[in-house]
């Protein structure tokens, strides 16, 4: 693409308003500003559109978002699925009702419903109400946890998942033929409501997905037991979980449930952190500050569309609070539902725990230790939500739940997205029942560590801008599989996996066979002693991401493993860069 040509026609045509043109003749005498503007189109890729608000090909603008519609628009109409609409939904980010609305009146324009809700709403909650308003697709208008300068644009499908294969691909083709932005349709929307294609939702859906939540409860009596003497402190980080996860909360019973005042409020700026992400220790500061004045048990904090939950526990013994991550809290979670299911009605022959390849080998230790099937999909929850439907059109396999690294799972099947909203919600009446039996979750965690084994996972990114970044980013996936490292951080690497050429390798044999995954540019290394390692490029952001854990004898081997193993892998890299 000629992006000097690109930019030209952007202050031309008619088709952009003024204030565009006013934002792209600021930049005029800024050439590399203008170059990654227009370089390229900003990539609808298998989640759809994440990048910088502004304006240009390669940003987020009323634009960027008509023409994915447009293209989303085709492919239902290529399928025959117009009747059924489109729900949509937005966070509290900048532009985020503005891009809602521009989706929804495009659909409007090529005859599609859209059911809009009628202001901020969760992400889990946009997956359930695909499925309860029978829709053939979902629109969401967040970039999750990005930075404040971004916004985003997730689609998903009629089962309630973010778009997998073969639609992912179909759509992705059909935005790519939509090269005249000026060809895009839109309409007025006094128009579009009169004739019955723009319908707002809100409190129905609400009151439809709390009473599912609730319906996932397993102990009732331990909550009405003790809930009066647990103290939660909660922060939505500035975003859509405030009310959701409140509501449900109080609905159960839990009386003290302290929000962090100054991160109450929806806010696309998110003064309070540069990062609105649960899984930094700064999202935390102002809830740790409050949850030691209030002396509170637990301390959650929910990510800026609440599919993500961060925690920190608190040690009765010595008063300090620990940080979970999300392996970690997936793990309570998942073993006090598994548990708790096998003990009220037993678990189904065919149960299964789902977890995402770069998460914790804990989830293989604790389906073992149920006697039930783990399964290993794809980064990305979409595919824990495309096992479920599997499961659920072929009759075999009963989802008990599914968990990933990156602070998300799911409990049930009412959603097929990760829920930071049911994971508080489980949470907090884990708390309540290991409370009943005079234990804390930490104690709940390290009985977990006893059983299972001391198990520590982390992550390492690398940052690589531009596109100079993305040529080295690629550049280190090809050193890798073009050189299978025999050794990594002073463990042997027992088998590779390459699961963008489907093959894994048998280290010691050479012989190889099928990781049984969709394709994808990831690289995985089996260690001795139960450690592993993964790299893949990040899928939203211009950064290579190192995922590793390790099995220790305690605690503290297992920080020690970790933290050797994180330095030397990145240490591994640098050596390519």
């Amino acid at each position: 693409m000629d992006y000097k040509k690109m930019y030209q026609e952007w202050l031309d045509n008619p088709y952009f308003d003024e204030a565009t043109k006013a934002e792209l003749k600021g930049i005029a005498t800024d050439e590399k500003e203008i170059e990654d503007r227009f370089y390229m189109d900003l990539e609808f890729g298998t989640a759809g559109l994440r990048g910088v608000i502004g304006a240009g090909t390669n940003r987020m603008n009323i634009y960027t978002v008509r023409k994915a519609t447009q293209g989303l628009a085709n492919y239902i109409a290529s399928v025959n699925g117009q009747a059924k609409g489109v729900a949509i939904a937005f966070d509290s980010r900048r532009m985020s009702p503005e891009f809602a609305d521009e989706a929804a009146l495009c659909l409007a324009a090529n005859g599609i419903k859209a059911y809009v809700f009628e202001s901020l709403r969760p992400t889990p909650e946009l997956s359930y109400a695909v499925r309860k308003l029978g829709c053939i697709a979902g629109i969401n208008i967040t970039a999750s946890h990005n930075p404040p300068e971004y916004n985003g644009y997730k689609v998903y499908w009629e089962d309630g998942a973010q778009i997998t294969p073969p639609h992912d691909k179909g759509i992705m083709d059909e935005v790519k033929k939509v090269t005249d932005y000026a060809a895009v349709k839109t309409m007025d929307k006094a128009e579009a409501q009169k004739a019955g294609l723009y319908e707002t939702i809100g409190k129905e859906i609400d009151d439809a997905y709390i009473a599912e939540l609730k319906s996932l409860v397993l102990h009732q009596d331990c909550i009405d037991a003790v809930a009066k003497d647990i103290k939660i402190v909660y922060s939505p980080l500035h975003g859509t979980g405030n009310i959701p996860v409140r509501r449900v909360l109080k609905e159960l019973g839990f009386e003290h449930v302290h929000v962090v005042p100054e991160q109450e409020l929806p806010d696309g700026e998110f003064p309070t952190v540069s990062y609105p992400n649960p899984e930094s220790e700064e999202a935390f500061q102002l809830g740790l500050k409050l949850g030691k004045e209030v002396d509170a048990d637990l301390i959650l904090a929910t990510d800026p569309d609440a599919d993500r939950l961060g925690v920190y526990v608190k040690d009765s013994k010595t008063g300090e609070y620990h940080s979970l991550t999300g392996n970690m809290s997936g793990c309570l979670i998942g073993d006090y539902v598994i548990s708790q299911r096998k003990e009220k009605e037993g678990l189904p022959e065919d149960g299964a725990f789902i977890k995402s390849i770069v998460s914790t080998n804990m989830a293989d230790a604790i389906a073992k230790y149920y006697g039930i099937a783990l399964v290993e999909v794809l980064t990305g929850f979409k595919f824990i939500g495309q096992k479920i439907l599997e499961f659920e059109n072929t009759g075999k396999g009963t989802y008990l739940f599914g968990m990933e690294e990156s602070y998300g799972c799911l409990t049930g099947t009412y959603a097929r997205d990760k829920d930071a909203v049911v994971a508080s919600m489980a949470l907090c009446e884990a708390a309540a029942y290991y409370k009943t039996k005079d234990m804390t979750l930490w104690d709940a965690m390290l009985a977990m560590y006893e059983r299972y084994g001391y198990y520590k996972d982390d992550v390492k990114a690398i940052t690589l801008k531009g596109i100079e970044g993305l040529e080295k980013i690629q550049e280190i996936m090809n050193t890798l599989r073009e050189d299978t490292p025999k050794e990594i951080g002073g463990y042997q690497v027992v088998s590779a996996r390459d699961y963008k050429t489907d093959a894994i390798k048998d280290m010691a044999t050479g012989s190889v066979t099928p990781t049984g995954l969709p394709s994808s540019n990831v690289l995985y290394y089996d260690l001795e002693g139960d450690a592993w390692v993964c790299v893949r490029p990040s899928g939203t952001e211009p950064k290579v991401k190192f995922y590793y854990g390790v099995k220790g004898s305690s605690l503290a081997d297992a920080d020690e493993k970790s933290e050797k193993l994180g330095k030397e892998v990145l240490a591994m890299i640098d050596k390519m860069l």
